[in-house]
């Protein structure tokens, strides 16, 4: 049976004009080092081919971070070398705001927004992503103060996350351009995209997904051991067995092949890669690499539900 195809090309963001690597790098646990260190994982990015960089203004909060923080050091980072901005494709996100917790009134996100440019030090960002729908905001209302910043240059396209297809429709009918990006959870364990229409919306709309937590959220990366042990650890245990199987017949790592099942998906998903070792955001492109056929796939995602498919 042929190979899936996961293509090394770059990926456009929906039916904007921007493209980027099939694997973007993420910046949840990014604030909390110096400006050397920082710099060091925006380097080995790029080196790898990674170009799309995806922040969010709420980043740095935990610990003893602050709100901000990340893009704050993202900026600094920026602000060393300027010629790093024309390689990159940089996303952020707003509309958290803390003990709220959602805030997409007009006020609101035009000062996150603007806010976020300030932090960054740039002109403008590339995708404005409305981090969690907020269910008493009008989308009338937020496709207005978009659309505003779209056309003052501030932001260039515009991106959900977490959001439902009917909330993403409800947002869309009040935009005269096309939302350009879906960021859903979505990995081999955490796999509800698939049938909850958030993918398939994708490709109904020709909308780009950004797959947030593609290693469920670091436990893909357990030991067989320690996964076993955990509650569902028979589904986990049978999913790192199936990843390692294939994992060993081509010489790559299981999170090389979590990735790859995750691209392999017809609507062009790009996994947000989370990891602040150096090592590890470099080693994540051997995802291009591993092969799988629909059986390989459909096993592993079998092994992940814990029953066969219908």
């Amino acid at each position: 049976m042929s190979a899936l195809s996961i293509d090394r090309s770059s990926r456009p963001l929906g039916q904007s004009d921007i493209a980027v690597f099939p694997i973007a790098y993420g910046f949840w646990r990014f604030a909390g080092t110096d400006v050397a260190t920082a710099r060091g994982k925006v380097d080995a990015a790029l080196e790898s081919g990674i170009d799309l960089f995806d922040h969010a203004d709420i980043y740095g909060c935990d610990g003893d971070g602050q709100f901000g923080d990340a893009e704050e050091l993202f900026g600094h980072v920026l602000a060393e070398d300027r010629s790093l901005r024309d390689r990159m494709v940089i996303a952020t996100k707003g509309g958290i705001v803390l003990g709220l917790p959602y805030d997409s009134s007009a006020q609101w996100i035009r000062q996150a927004c603007e806010d976020s440019l300030r932090r960054l030090q740039i002109d403008v960002i590339d995708l404005y992503q409305i981090h969690r729908p907020d269910f008493l905001g009008h989308p009338a209302e937020l496709a207005k103060t978009l659309t505003a910043l779209r056309e003052e240059g501030k932001i260039r396209e515009v991106g959900v996350s977490n959001y439902t297809p009917s909330q993403f429709r409800a947002l869309q009918a009040h935009l005269d351009f096309p939302i350009a990006t879906h960021q859903p959870e979505f990995s081999c364990w955490k796999h509800g995209a698939l049938r909850d229409g958030v993918l398939d919306q994708c490709l109904e709309t020709q909308t780009t997904p950004l797959a947030w937590s593609p290693f469920g959220g670091g436990i893909i990366g357990m030991t067989k051991q320690d996964a076993f042990a955990q509650e569902n650890g028979q589904r986990l245990g049978a999913l790192i067995e199936v990843l390692d199987q294939v994992a060993e017949d081509q010489s790559v790592s299981r999170s090389a092949v979590a990735l790859a099942w995750v691209m392999a998906h017809p609507a062009g998903v790009i996994p947000i890669i989370g990891t602040q070792r150096v090592e590890r955001i470099r080693d994540s492109i051997q995802a291009l690499d591993v092969q799988l056929d629909r059986t390989t796939w459909n096993n592993i995602l079998i092994a992940a539900q814990g029953e066969p498919l219908p």
